[in-house]
């Protein structure tokens, strides 16, 4: 198979993990070929990390789950140099954290304190770790999907604007529709009752790295216009100047978006063109992922919040606004 055949068939094997969550399975794909950090947003029980932990399963990767909480350490993510006494002497070694897995779930992630919050921005950024002074590099293959619930306040320590910029999307996950729950009823129960019994049945040989790799080179391939890199300059301008558009959308936005927004628009806009079968980037594109490129990036208004406006809402109104190429 060629990488889009495979990559479609992470899409098919997870799917069958995850009912009803074609979106976010999209998102999470779209993550991983943009090499970029995804955070995944939804109430308890939605399949956040069944939905991460569908795509390492199914992959040749490593992966590890650091479950946020308050009293976490930076060293316990980042791992610490250790004191090792051999047969020579004396030395220090590092003991690599849980941070060095191709796919880190990050579960929970407003749980830490800033301090470890801020240890996980080098990585995220630069790819690499550096402790006590030594730089340790990250695999070629890494990506951070981290996860944080909306509706608790306790106990939690809301991630900086300046962090939350380094996340390429910002994905939500909603309620199932009443069919799908009915499947997922159904999913679960069976799973419960394979656990049950001994199954002979081999496993399908997972997708392998190299082909996230050969997408990427593709991907950068794609064929994007000079009129799309304008209309993704314009989406991402409108943020910062919404008064040129209408009245009422400056009064709804506080803060507009940086220009990692507007690379965060190209690349996830060539992977949506490119799992889509074109070698070349459409509005479509552009549209269908605009949503959880921008989600974090603007800041909103009191005027807005008081009057129930959500992120979702002044993203529609500036595509509605701002003119197709």
């Amino acid at each position: 198979m060629n990488a889009h055949e495979q990559i479609s068939d992470l899409k098919t094997r997870m799917g069958q993990s995850i009912i009803g969550q074609t979106e976010v399975i999209d998102r999470l794909i779209i993550g991983l070929l943009a090499n970029g950090n995804l955070l995944i947003e939804g109430l308890p029980g939605l399949a956040k990390t069944r939905a991460v932990k569908a795509m390492a399963r199914n992959m040749d990767a490593s992966f590890s789950r650091i479950q946020f909480t308050p009293d976490l350490l930076p060293s316990d993510v980042t791992g610490t140099e250790v004191f090792q006494q051999t047969d020579t002497g004396s030395t220090f070694r590092f003991d690599p954290g849980p941070i060095f897995a191709n796919i880190v779930l990050a579960d929970e992630i407003n749980r830490a304190p800033a301090k470890v919050q801020a240890a996980l921005l080098e990585a995220m950024e630069e790819r690499q770790v550096t402790v006590s002074g030594t730089t340790h590099k990250m695999d070629p293959l890494f990506i951070v999907m981290a996860t944080q619930n909306p509706i608790e306040q306790e106990g939690t320590y809301p991630l900086p604007e300046a962090q939350m910029d380094r996340f390429l999307m910002h994905v939500q996950i909603t309620y199932p529709p009443v069919d799908d729950e009915v499947e997922v009823i159904r999913l679960v129960r069976n799973e419960e009752i394979a656990a049950g019994r001994e199954t002979s049945g081999e496993r399908p040989a997972p997708i392998p790295q190299e082909a996230v790799f050969t997408a990427r080179s593709e991907i950068g391939q794609i064929h994007v216009s000079d009129a799309m890199d304008r209309y993704m300059a314009d989406l991402v301008q409108a943020t910062r100047t919404p008064g040129n558009l209408s009245e009422e959308l400056a009064n709804w936005i506080e803060i507009g978006a940086s220009p990692r927004a507007s690379l965060a628009l190209d690349r996830c806009g060539r992977a949506h063109a490119w799992m889509n079968g074109r070698d070349y980037v459409d509005p479509a594109d552009i549209r269908a992922i605009a949503h959880d490129v921008f989600r974090h990036r603007i800041s909103l208004s009191f005027e807005a919040q008081g009057s129930a406006k959500t992120a979702d809402d002044v993203i529609a109104e500036i595509l509605r606004l701002v003119a197709l190429p």
